[in-house]
């Protein structure tokens, strides 16, 4: 099993940055995909980011040039960097993995609010 740690998120102005940061622990060797996502009430849970092991990070459409995804493997983390933050932005993230074994794991969510 993998357990999820999320830290970071809160407010910001629009145009302004926030970090998220997400650790992983347990079974991590098993972990090959780590990624973010995000869900404002009353409307599906949708793709931010993902990052690879080997391939190149993937990015919604709405986030292109403003957010960047990373991860660092030796801490089992994998970060969000949020930036030109938009009100839009504003919703519940989430981190979420993906195993080698077809299990899935999700984080307890953070909020982000952008506003003035």
């Amino acid at each position: 099993q993998v357990q999820l740690e999320e830290s970071g998120g809160g407010w910001a102005q629009p145009g302004g940055s926030l970090r998220l940061s997400c650790t992983a622990y347990g079974a991590i060797r098993t972990i090959y995909i780590m990624g973010w996502y995000r869900q404002v009430p009353g409307k599906q849970r949708e793709l931010v980011a993902l990052s690879y092991e080997t391939l190149s990070p993937t990015y919604a459409d709405a986030v292109k040039g403003r957010f960047t995804i990373s991860r660092d493997d030796a801490k089992n983390t994998v970060y969000l960097e949020m930036n030109r933050l938009k009100p839009e932005d504003t919703a519940v993230y989430y981190c979420h993995v993906k195993q080698t074994t077809g299990g899935t794991t999700w984080g307890q969510g953070t909020q982000v609010t952008v506003s003035p």
